[in-house]
């Protein structure tokens, strides 16, 4: 399979199409090999427009959605980024010329998309999804969705710092940009999305007698 090309094509039929026009952004998408991202038995369906599996309940997020999350955060060199759940994003962003952390739950998200990330020059860590890595970041991104409001992330952020993620309670769900403010938090909705959400922030269920 031509990668290269299904490559092109994934970036002129669903990223430029939906209103993606950072030049910086496409380049990197054309230059991130999305196919070393997923699991091997699965690069066949990289560029399609679907998520696709890395390893268990993990999955890409669509190129579509991920690259609208990136164009919303207004990625600029040298800021700090934390990629939490987000393998792909963070390999664009450090084509961008951001310093990235790649922060994953599951070690095997490694064993899949580790040598594509040493490559990139993305540092990694696991810990759990629940708690960021350090704090005082310019931008966390995650292509996972969430079933709460991320507080901690948001925690971790710097002033004027941003965070895009889904939000995502039942069939669908919302991405959302957050900035925080020197005046307080802000939220922004930015359009409807779907990905897999990560179990590991779902709040623990109370009972009462």
């Amino acid at each position: 399979m031509d990668f290269a090309a299904a490559r092109k094509v994934m970036v002129d039929s669903q990223v430029r199409v939906n209103d993606v026009t950072d030049r910086v952004l496409q380049a990197a998408l054309l230059a991130v090999p999305r196919e070393r991202f997923c699991a091997p038995d699965r690069a066949f369906a990289a560029y399609a427009e679907t998520e696709v599996e890395i390893t268990g309940s993990r999955k890409l997020m669509a190129a579509r959605e991920v690259s609208k999350l990136l164009m919303a955060l207004d990625p600029r060199p040298g800021e700090r980024v934390l990629a939490i759940a987000a393998p792909y994003a963070a390999a664009v962003l450090a084509g961008m010329g951001l310093d990235v952390i790649a922060q994953e739950g599951d070690a095997d998200v490694f064993d899949v998309a580790g040598t594509a990330l040493a490559e990139a020059g993305v540092k990694t860590v696991v810990a759990p999804l629940t708690t960021p890595h350090g704090e005082g970041y310019d931008l966390i991104v995650s292509e996972a969705a969430t079933p709460v409001r991320p507080l901690a992330w948001i925690a971790a952020l710097k002033p004027g710092g941003r965070l895009a993620v889904v939000e995502r309670t039942g069939p669908a769900g919302r991405a959302v940009l957050y900035v925080q403010g020197r005046d307080g938090l802000s939220r922004r909705e930015l359009f409807d999305a779907a990905p897999s959400v990560l179990a590991e922030l779902a709040p623990v269920p109370t009972f009462s007698l």
